[in-house]
């Protein structure tokens, strides 16, 4: 299953089954926590299959989340490079399997793969822009906006239009925004009422002029 890590890309089997004997594969109930926010470890976690939510919370317990994140990704990576607690917790969504690597393990893997420093690299600024985008969203745009440029962030192509699988709560959205589940909700309704998305069965489809929302 390390095939579908973007991380390894470009190495071969013998090194992929090299870095397999590295890692521990576990397996996790719906809504387990895998990293608390705060605490200190050092383990990178590889997605196999599943589901994770990254997030943060406040001290009454309001929760902000910044990623969610499947099959083929990774999390806890900036724990590899220095050695300050968790910046964020990351919870499943659904049953998901992930293979487990400790940072002398993967350190080992970086001296002997340079590449994969590269695509480490490369990965992490992906996601500053990502986070980027985001402090963008909220500092210039109202929840409606922010509603629209979520949806088409999470979205992937599908039969000519571009669609969102995961099965995501109004709170989950709301709680990517910055915003209350009700007027989440009042937003969803709308945008399906004017044709910008279609909801069937939590599978949203999200068609081109949604794009042109601000």
């Amino acid at each position: 299953m390390l095939d579908n890590i973007p991380l390894f890309t470009g190495l071969g089997k013998k090194e992929l089954d090299i870095i397999a004997r590295h890692t521990l594969a576990k397996t996790f109930p719906a809504h387990a926590i895998l990293l608390q926010e705060g605490d200190k470890s050092d383990s990178l976690y590889f997605i196999l299959y599943g589901k994770v939510k990254v997030y943060v919370c406040d001290d009454e317990g309001s929760e902000a989340i910044l990623n969610i994140q499947g099959s083929g990704d990774y999390f806890g990576e900036m724990a590899l490079l220095d050695d300050a607690p968790r910046s964020a917790s990351v919870m499943t969504m659904e049953p998901t399997r992930v293979a487990v690597m400790t940072k002398a393990a993967f350190k080992d893997c970086l001296a002997s793969h340079p590449d994969i420093a590269y695509n480490l690299i490369r990965t992490l600024t992906q996601r500053v822009r990502v986070l980027s985008g985001n402090v963008r969203n909220l500092a210039l745009l109202d929840v409606y906006g922010r509603v629209a440029r979520t949806l088409l962030s999470l979205a992937k192509p599908s039969d000519n239009h571009l669609v969102i699988d995961q099965k995501l709560t109004h709170q989950e959205i709301a709680s990517m925004v910055g915003a209350s589940r009700e007027m989440v909700s009042r937003i969803l309704k709308d945008l399906a009422n004017k044709g910008y998305i279609k909801v069937e069965r939590r599978r949203i489809t999200l068609f081109e002029k949604l794009s042109r929302v601000h």
